[in-house]
């Protein structure tokens, strides 16, 4: 596997469908107090998530760094 490779994401059909089904429960949804507290919680998580993800790119790339050192 090339460098950058496994960072694209493999989407099984499956997983395509499930989400397909979240996305479509969400706009019939007619709550806005529900929608605005789905919006508040997934703001927070992606936050989590992106940073969760910038320090594990840059732990591989360490890594990565380090091995290039012992060859």
């Amino acid at each position: 596997m090339s460098w950058g490779e496994w960072m694209v994401v493999q989407q099984s059909l499956e997983d395509e469908l499930c989400l397909e089904k979240a996305v479509r429960s969400i706009e019939a949804t007619e709550d806005v107090d529900q929608i605005k507290k789905l919006c508040i919680s997934l703001t927070r998580q992606n936050w989590h998530y992106r940073q969760l993800l910038k320090q594990a790119v840059m732990h591989v790339a360490e890594l990565e760094a380090s091995a290039a050192l012992l060859d």
